[in-house]
This record gives C-alpha cells, structure tokens and sequence, in this order.
C-alpha cells in the first residue's frame, strides 16, 4: 500500500545499482538508449527528457520511422496541442500523454504542436513489443490530462496500480506513473506482482533522504519486488516518472528507429518502413494550417 507523510522515511529502501544524466543536445537529455541502459531495463528501452519550444518552426522532432516498439510521450509541465482525424483535437497538459503502438511500422515525429504555454517539458519513452504485437497495426491515444488517473500523488500512465488502470491500450505486465510530490513529503512506491524491473527518472526538483536523485537524473534499481521510499526535498516540490515490468524474455534486435525480437523480425519491420517511405513520399505535403504533421500508416 502507497503512503504520503510530511516526513522523512527509510523504509523500504532499495538499492540503487546505476545513475546517470545521460547527454543533452539542444533541448533533449537521452537518458537511456535501447543498446545500452535498454539491455538491462527492457521491455523500458529508451528514455528522452525534452524541453520544446513548438512555436519555433525549428524545434521539435523530426519525421522519422518505427517498427517493432510503441512510445510514450508524457507533459509534466505546458502543453502540447493535438489533432489527429482518429481522436480529434485538444491539448495534453500535466499527466496528458499520447500513446503510439508502432506495431509493423509508422512515420512520425511532428503530430503535436504548440500549445498555449511557451515550452513543454516531457518524457519520451519506448517499449519494447512483445512478439505477437511487434507486427501488430499501428494505434495510437491522445489523452488529456483530465481522463488520467490518479492513484495518491502519481497519474497511473500505463497499467495498473492501486486499482487504478489507465486508460492506454498498452500491453500488460509494465506499470508508468508520473509523480508529484510536494515539498517535504514521502511516498512508497510498490511494484506489482512479477515486476522486479524498476527505474525512475526526475524531472523538476530533486529526491531527498534514503534514495536521493535531482532533476535531469535518471536511477536504476536493483531486481525484485522491494517497495522504494521517495521523498521530495524540503524547498520545493518534485516531479518524476517510475516504471516497473516484467522482464522482457527476448534479445533486442535493433535497427536505427526499429526494436524486435528477432532478426527476421527485424528485417520484416525495417522492410514495411521502407515501402511506407515511398508511399510518404508520393503522398506529398502533409502539413496542416498548425504546423503538424498527422501520423503516417497503411
């Protein structure tokens, strides 16, 4: 069971087997990458921090391809704004996310755009699919910030936790939850059952007491079913994402936008790239009157 004090509290103390920053270019940290940090932590197989200015035609992603993963792009501060002929339009504030299954393969990397704020603070995740939805056909969720739920201080981004589900069409077995604690206060995260695969990232603010960490810091931690006390410093509050899995019983094999299970999987997905590169590129101009590009699939 989770709990929130306004002290300081060791219990359940997990050790920490790795730290990084990772490296910044521009306005994104990689943290973890899926031929590094992604060996040890998958199905969790890459993490981007980013801080995006959209309203500057010359920020953001680039149009870019996946197969064999899906991604996970979550606001912990701004806005980002939404439309897509699927799931409409709107704006993904603190907690909003979009969930993207790349399944046998998709181009993207300009579907949000500006939102009311300035900048926008966020992670990128991916994860690696399991091998009967890593061929699977692409889907993908905007959801707003007021369809997350919350679960004590944390929104439950993927899976389930304390009861609570979200409401992402993800595979089963992996719990997100982005966190906000106020200053000073505590919080016990449980994995669930058969998820020793854990990790948290800061984004603002900095951890304190048993398990410090500070904004931009990502930590790995020790396999197994240990609950981790966190607890925000005493000056201001923090904010950071955790994840825990099952362990992910497949060799990553990698392409440069491509995660699958196997060679031929690979080889498969990075073939039905190529061909919806073609079809991206007869299909001309894409762009719409906000700058955003809408995703590209069969």
């Amino acid at each position: 069971m989770n709990s929130v004090s306004e002290r300081s509290s060791t219990a359940g103390a997990r050790r920490v087997t790795f730290r990084t920053r990772g490296f910044t270019h521009g306005p994104i940290t990689r943290l973890m990458s899926p031929s590094d940090l992604g060996q040890v932590l998958k199905p969790f197989v890459f993490l981007d921090l980013f801080d995006l200015d959209l309203h500057d035609p010359r920020g953001g992603f680039t149009v870019h391809p996946h197969s064999g993963l899906a991604t996970i792009t979550v606001i912990f501060e701004g806005d980002l704004r939404f439309d897509d002929p699927a799931d409409g339009s709107g704006y993904l504030g603190f907690g909003g996310f979009e969930w993207m299954r790349a399944g046998n393969g998709v181009w993207h990397g300009k579907e949000l755009s500006a939102g009311t704020s300035q900048t926008a603070r966020g992670f990128q995740l991916w994860i690696a699919l399991p091998p009967e939805l890593e061929h699977a056909a692409v889907d993908s969720q905007y959801v707003e910030a007021q369809h997350v739920p919350g679960a004590g201080p944390a929104r439950v981004i993927l899976g389930s936790y304390e009861g609570v589900r979200s409401p992402a069409r993800a595979p089963e077995g992996l719990t997100y939850l982005l966190v906000k604690l106020a200053a000073g206060t505590a919080w016990t995260f449980t994995p669930p059952a058969a998820q020793p695969v854990s990790w948290l990232a800061v984004g603002s603010g900095r951890l304190v007491g048993a398990t410090p960490a500070g904004a931009g810091e990502m930590l790995l931690f020790q396999a197994s079913q240990q609950p981790v006390t966190l607890e925000a410093g005493p000056d201001s509050e923090a904010v950071f994402v955790i994840g825990s899995a099952e362990p992910h019983p497949h060799d990553l094999h990698l392409g440069n936008y491509s995660v699958h299970t196997s060679a031929e999987s690979l080889a498969r997905g990075e073939d039905n790239i190529e061909r919806l590169r073609t079809l991206l590129v007869e299909a001309g101009d894409r762009r719409q009157a906000n700058g955003a590009i809408p995703i590209f699939r069969d």
